[in-house]
């Protein structure tokens, strides 16, 4: 298994190193003027040029970015032009939010997407597997962003039984004290249920928002290799063997179908990371998504370049996780390691 690790973690290197370039070289090519914009628009050539050599932007490509890694290898990622903020404190601060977000979406959508890829599986042609299909089909179909919109203007605007779109606490709720970030956790922890009830309603419609997007994938990957098992000769021999079909389907099929599964969690797990950028957007949700957004349209360059690099290094170790989840489901992938 540690083979397995490190080996993993030499192929992750040269991934992050070209993230860093690319993602460089992207944010130097961006329309606009980051020194025009902040130095105000009234602002004369010379005190444009002014706050250009500040920004360090009056220096070469090559000689900015040996400057950034500097910065990288000291653990600054720079300053936000809008806050004046540090990166780092700010995605720090913001992770959680969009943390909490992402995995209570993929619990929604592994909460349903499994057991009804599993039911249409075992019971073929029926209702179930209809529905699944039209689940998946609608799934894949919705934008997530327009989901988002739909559900914010059916539940909030026309039935007023959702909370306003407003963050991840309604305005008159005070935060609870900062444990691990997650207001749900933090709140249960503190004994709050106002806030408790507070943050779940607020979190309620961007969650199926990202669920609704994901569980498409997971439920039509769990159907497809329930199906592909179900007709192998070792389930046939337990079923003729007089096993029951609990013990069949769950001991045996489930746990041989459950690789690919895994895979297109692992891959739905990074669309939600992406996805959270449309959706807080939709909810102003305070998370990373959103401060790259608004950071985007000021060229506001290092928080760009910090939440890009903080979304590859999760891509990284969301890798490295689901090969330890390989290995201990299938201990054969720990011997081929």
């Amino acid at each position: 298994m540690l083979k397995l690790l490190l080996s993993r973690l030499a192929t992750a290197v040269p991934s992050v190193v070209g993230v860093l370039i690319v993602t460089f070289m992207l944010t130097r090519l961006l329309p606009g003027d980051p020194a025009a914009y902040f130095a105000g628009l009234a602002a004369s050539p010379q005190a444009i040029a002014e706050v250009r050599t500040k920004l360090g932007l009056d220096k070469s490509l090559p000689e900015q970015f040996v400057a950034y890694i500097v910065d990288l290898a000291h653990g600054n990622l720079g300053n936000s032009l809008s806050t004046g903020q540090p990166v780092a404190a700010e995605i720090v601060n913001r992770l959680p939010a969009s943390a909490e977000l992402t995995l209570v979406a993929l619990f929604v959508a592994v909460a349903i997407a499994i057991p009804l890829g599993v039911l249409a599986a075992v019971k073929q042609g029926t209702w179930i597997d209809h529905l699944c299909r039209v689940v998946t089909t609608a799934g894949v179909s919705l934008p997530v962003f327009f989901t988002g919109l739909l559900l914010a203007y059916v539940f909030y605007y026309l039935l007023q039984i959702a909370p306003a779109p407003t963050g991840r606490l309604d305005v008159f709720i005070s935060a609870p004290p900062d444990i691990t970030g997650f207001y749900l956790v933090d709140s249960l922890l503190t004994g709050n249920a106002e806030t408790f009830w507070s943050a779940l309603k607020q979190l309620a419609l961007p969650a199926i928002s990202m669920a609704i997007f994901s569980l498409a994938p997971l439920a039509r990957m769990t159907r497809g290799s329930m199906l592909a098992v179900l007709g192998s000769d070792f389930v046939r021999t337990a079923r003729a063997s007089g096993l029951s079909s609990r013990t069949v389907i769950f001991t045996y099929a489930f746990r041989n179908a459950v690789l690919p599964v895994i895979t297109t969690l692992g891959m739905v797990f990074s669309f939600l990371l992406g996805a959270n950028v449309l959706v807080e957007t939709v909810f102003a949700w305070p998370g990373i998504g959103l401060y790259a957004v608004n950071a985007l349209i000021t060229s506001d360059y290092a928080p760009v370049q910090g939440f890009v690099l903080t979304m590859a290094v999760l891509y990284v170790v969301l890798n490295l996780i689901i090969d330890l989840l390989y290995g201990l489901v299938d201990p054969r992938v720990r011997l081929d390691a």
